[in-house]
């Protein structure tokens, strides 16, 4: 069983990469991190220009019918290049539940739109602290989402509500129809905005017959996909450790050269690869479709998580002083780092879900 990328998928990682690197992407998050965009513009429409939003969705629909290895590849180069673009919200969640659950008229209606990149979908599961439950009547939403990532941006919403019978359902609500309010909200990372919507009998369709079990797997789709995008972002802030601490110096040798040094950043490498090796085995369970994937998901998301939180503050830690400063771009991984640990549910849930998982599997 061979779980590496072939070398045509390879090749088209190098391509996402080398499109990132032109346009800048960290300069991009500072930019947006400093400015009043919500997203990289730039770099959306670039990674449009690649097939990037394209990649799962059918030729019929306007993408490239390619696989999930592929996005996953391309995941990882956008995570290595802190790109503050949309695309665990547009691609990997909003446009995946169209094209596995939506009716032949919802597909027709939407996918081409997000493959070109000019929608944009996010989703809203979460309810406001102490808000009741987003209900679901008569073709209409009632309730309050917070936090939801990227809702100041996206045009439609997969947003989880339940039925006057308490049946858990997925619906299709546009964000700028009647009925619609939503605010943003400051949080760890603005480079990933996030923002709070209310529902007030707004205007919204159920998403085929999609439920609870659904959304489920949505979850578990997409938190291999992120894991890529965390990895991505781990490998990156190791290599920017490794660029200072052979540069700077300190009692006349780099600072690279001394053990304590070289332990920091061995123990990063060690925690990249063990969730890299998470992360390819969600891949796998991705692509075939595998039963396992719901545990292959949960360790990707867990390792990946914790890897990229630790590769963050091992990188502020080798630049030491300068790197809790606003110039140094340390801070852009931090943040990210805590955001990403949040969203998709906390690394305590997702270990949750692997006990869960592992007691199911035990021999009574």
């Amino acid at each position: 069983m061979n779980f590496d990328f072939s070398p045509e998928q390879r090749q088209f990682g190098d391509q996402v990469a080398r499109m990132l690197a032109d346009l800048a992407p960290v300069a991009e998050a500072r930019r947006v991190l400093e400015g009043d965009a919500a997203y990289s513009a730039l770099a959306w429409q670039g990674l449009a220009g690649l097939g990037f939003q394209a990649i799962m969705i059918p030729e019929e629909q306007g993408g490239l019918g390619m696989g999930a290895l592929e996005m996953c590849i391309a995941a990882e180069q956008i995570g290595k290049s802190m790109a503050p673009v949309p695309s665990l919200s547009s691609a990997y969640i909003f446009a995946e539940a169209i094209r596995l659950y939506g009716d032949a008229e919802q597909q027709a209606r939407w996918l081409p739109g997000l493959a070109d990149g000019s929608i944009i979908g996010t989703w809203a599961a979460a309810e406001a602290p102490g808000g009741r439950a987003t209900i679901f009547k008569d073709g209409t939403l009632t309730g309050h989402k917070l936090p939801v990532l990227d809702g100041m941006t996206a045009d439609i919403a997969l947003v989880l509500a339940t039925t006057p019978g308490e049946d858990a359902v997925l619906t299709i609500c546009s964000l700028s129809g009647d009925g619609v309010v939503r605010h943003a909200v400051d949080n760890v990372d603005p480079t990933r905005p996030v923002a709070d919507i209310r529902f007030t009998s707004a205007a919204a369709e159920r998403l085929g017959a999609a439920g609870a079990g659904e959304w489920s797997h949505l979850q578990d789709r997409a938190a291999v996909l992120l894991a890529f995008e965390q990895i991505g972002a781990a490998d990156r802030a190791l290599w920017m450790a490794r660029d200072y601490a052979l540069t700077r110096k300190s009692f006349g040798r780099p600072i690279g050269s001394y053990q304590a040094i070289k332990h920091k950043l061995a123990n990063v490498y060690a925690k990249n690869e063990i969730a890299r090796s998470h992360a390819y085995y969600g891949a796998w369970a991705l692509a075939t479709g595998a039963p396992e994937l719901p545990l292959a998901a949960a360790g990707a998301r867990v390792s990946a998580s914790e890897a990229l939180s630790f590769a963050a503050q091992e990188n502020i830690q080798t630049h030491g002083g300068i790197g809790f400063t606003w110039e140094s771009d340390c801070h852009l991984f931090y943040r990210r780092a805590q955001q990403h640990a949040l969203i998709l549910g906390s690394t305590p849930q997702w270990k949750t879900r692997i006990f869960k998982k592992l007691q199911g599997q035990s021999p009574a």
